[in-house]
Parts: structure tokens; C-alpha cells; sequence
């Protein structure tokens, strides 16, 4: 089948003739034209007769006039493309610009494009000399045609700055402009892609900043560990030290001693002592040297923890029973941390029938002691002073029950 449109293989615009496509190739300097057996669109509306020439200026147009009616007239309109057309002559006119031209530097001017085109995209927004460089290199087509050049070129440096040509190469294409309902449209669309595209590059950033945070922490974790290695070796060198210095200190006492003795023999004229051979010398006991390291008390939340745990291990039958009774501690904690200056989640009745049955009959009363609740003298209530509400130790207490819920196997061993 003879080909009925000729397509940009730089651009995908679709020309009519071969006509369109040397106007094309002179504005962009592109060169790739394929022929092609699909035909340019020829969209006409049964309302207006508008003609559309693509299925994106049929949608911008039913949006601006509500318009639904279309009739297909792309095969009516199609011929097939003279691939043999002769090319445009040149004038006398030209050849002497031309040959003058090549003698003299030319002089460079702004390129030529459609005024209400033009006029479209800086009433989207765009700068003159970015809208004249998309409509430039797009061929002076369609107002498509430019913003999806200016979407794929809007990275590019100058992309601001307004193009130059030969003064003598100026075309001008009339085509068909956007309403300003199809220029919003349009506009926002391109600033929908600018949106998603700096999303995108602010997750590859994160991504790139999560990485940074996790290999930063491994080395943190490796520098703690071997600081704790080195501890250890010390400690370990320092004990070593210490036991020879103690071994050299006895041995200096001994000789002494034997010193001593020989003299105070040698005094009395006494023979020196000869050692027997039957009885074999025996080294002097070896005192076991206790760790010089101190023992490091049980901390708050380690008996806070062996607390529940006693809890949990003594009452073993009782396992919703003494979940209740961590859920109810968890609750007098929370209030408390949460409205410190609250004197009632201050103080509780001991005598109160529900506290005892879900928390003094199963041994709470120690953990809530161990928060800073007190047994009043003469008095049948725990109290908290608001001036011992340590809020480290209550939160402490609030992750320890919080574990002691949660966690299965707790008390289990």
C-alpha cells in the first residue's frame, strides 16, 4: 500500500506531504522520515466543523465545547504521498543570498513562529524564549507537539534562552492554536509531569538517605563492639599483670624469710638447714585472688522485671487473672504519667474490693512500690508524693508490663 503520510522518526510528528516534511526538516534539523501507511487524522465536528487533526485535539475540544459528534473524513482527505516531488526551485533571488552569504558571516535573528501559538504558551506560563524554542524545534505543528518537546528538553540548560537563525531561513507555519480552556488543560498536564518526576527524584533521594543511615549505624555497631573487645582484652591483661606482680611479691617474701632463718641459725651455731629429698617441697597455697571488678546491683527495671515475673510464675494457673492484673498496673501508670498533678491517680485504696481482687491478691502491690508508691502510717492507702512522680522510672515500669502482656513466653523459664 503507497504510503499516506510521511513520520519524524526524532519527533513522531506526522506531515502530510513531502512538503510538510522539508518545512519540518528546515526548523529542526531533523532528518529520520519514515513513510507510513497511517494517515493524519481528519476529525471533523458535526457541530461546529472544526478539524482535528489527532485524538488529543478531538478530546481538548469536546472539554471546551461540550461537543461529542465527530466524523472521520482522514481516508476522504488521504492521498498518497509523491515521494518523486521535485524539490522547491530556488530563486535567483536566494542563490545570490545564498552566495553572498557564504562570503559574509550571516546575520543570526530570532526564528519566525506562530503568533497565536506563541501567544497560547506564554499565557500557559512559559517564557518567551522557551516557547519560541519549543515551537521552533517542533516544527511550528501544534501546540501538542511543544509542550511534549518542552516536557522531554525542559532539563536542558538554555532552555530559556531564545534561539537563533540565519536571517534568511525564517518559516513561519500557520497552524491551528489552543483555546485557552485546551492551554489550561495543557498546562496542567505539563505541570502534572514537573510534579511526578520531582517526586520521583525525592524518593531516589530518600532511598539514597535511608542507605546512608543504615551504613553509618553498622558502622556505629561495629565501632561499639570492637570498643567493647578491647575493654575486655584490658581488663584481661591488667588481671594477668597483677597476678605476676602478686607471685613476685610472695617469691621476695620467701627468699627473705629463708634469709632470716639462715642467719638466726648461723647465730645460735646451728648446721644450715639441708633440705630433705625424701620430703618434697610444696608450694605455698595460692590464695584465689577475687575479682577486683565491682558487682553491679540490679538496676530498677531488673527488679521491676523479676517482680512480674514472680508474679507470673507464682500464680502459673491463673493466666487471665494475671494479665488483668498487668493491664490494671499499666492503667494506674498511665494515669499517673499522664496527669502527674491528679492527686485521685495518686492514691489508691487498699481496701477497695477491685484492686485487691485483680491486683493485691497476686503480690502488685510490691511493683506499684517499686513506681514510688508508699503505704501511708495508719492509713489504708498507697500514695505517690507528686514530688517522687519520676516519670523515666514510670515509663520504665509501663515498657516492662507492656512486655510482660505481649511477650508469650514470659515467666515461662
Amino acid at each position: 500500500m503507497a504510503g499516506l503520510s510521511l513520520r519524524c522518526g526524532d519527533c513522531g510528528v506526522q506531515l502530510r506531504s513531502v512538503e510538510e516534511a522539508q518545512a519540518h526538516a528546515e526548523a529542526t534539523s531533523h532528518t529520520n522520515f519514515a513513510e507510513s501507511t497511517e494517515a493524519v487524522l481528519n476529525l471533523v465536528c458535526a457541530d461546529c466543523g472544526k478539524p482535528c487533526r489527532s485524538q488529543t485535539e478531538v478530546d481538548l475540544h469536546k472539554k471546551r465545547t461540550g461537543h461529542a459528534e465527530f466524523t472521520d473524513k482522514t481516508m476522504e482527505a488521504a492521498k498518497p504521498i509523491d515521494l518523486e516531488a521535485p524539490l522547491k526551485p530556488a530563486s535567483s533571488e536566494a542563490m545570490d543570498v545564498d552566495a553572498s552569504a557564504s562570503a559574509e558571516p550571516q546575520e543570526m535573528v530570532a526564528p519566525e513562529v506562530n503568533k497565536e501559538m506563541l501567544a497560547d504558551l506564554e499565557s500557559m506560563g512559559f517564557s518567551a524564549g522557551r516557547a519560541t524554542r519549543a515551537l521552533h524545534f517542533s516544527g511550528n505543528s501544534t501546540i501538542e507537539g511543544a509542550i511534549n518537546w518542552l516536557s522531554e528538553h525542559q532539563e536542558d540548560p538554555d532552555i530559556d534562552e531564545m534561539p537563533m537563525v540565519p536571517a534568511n531561513s525564517n518559516i513561519v507555519a500557520n497552524k491551528p492554536s489552543l483555546t485557552p480552556e485546551e492551554a489550561k488543560i495543557k498546562a496542567q498536564e505539563l505541570r502534572e509531569r514537573a510534579r511526578k518526576k520531582k517526586e520521583e527524584e525525592e524518593r531516589r533521594m530518600e532511598r539514597e538517605k535511608e542507605k546512608e543511615r543504615i551504613r553509618i549505624g553498622k558502622e556505629l555497631l561495629e565501632a561499639k563492639r570492637m570498643e567493647e573487645v578491647n575493654e575486655r582484652k584490658r581488663i584481661i591483661e591488667l588481671r594477668r599483670l597483677e597476678k605476676e606482680e602478686e607471685k613476685r611479691a610472695r617469691e621476695k617474701i620467701r627468699q627473705k624469710l629463708e634469709e632470716d632463718k639462715a642467719e638466726r641459725r648461723r647465730k645460735l651455731g646451728l648446721p644450715a638447714e639441708v633440705p630433705s629429698a625424701s620430703k618434697p617441697s610444696t608450694p605455698p597455697p595460692v590464695e584465689e585472688k577475687k575479682s577486683a571488678l565491682p558487682i553491679r546491683p540490679a538496676t530498677k527495671s531488673e527488679r521491676m522485671r523479676d517482680c512480674l515475673r514472680n508474679i507470673k510464675q507464682q500464680n502459673k494457673e491463673k493466666d487471665a487473672e494475671v494479665k488483668r492484673a498487668f493491664q490494671t498496673l499499666l492503667t494506674y501508670i498511665g494515669n499517673v504519667v499522664k496527669n502527674p498533678e491528679e492527686e485521685k491517680f495518686r492514691k489508691i485504696r487498699l481496701s477497695n474490693a477491685t484492686f485487691q481482687e485483680r491486683v493485691g491478691n497476686l503480690g502488685g502491690i510490691q511493683f506499684l512500690e517499686l513506681c514510688g508508691f508508699e503505704k501511708l502510717q495508719d492509713s489504708e492507702f498507697l500514695f505517690l508524693a507528686r514530688d517522687k512522680v519520676d516519670k523515666a522510672i514510670l515509663n520504665t515500669a509501663g515498657a516492662e508490663l507492656n512486655s510482660a502482656i505481649t511477650n508469650p513466653f514470659f515467666g515461662v523459664l
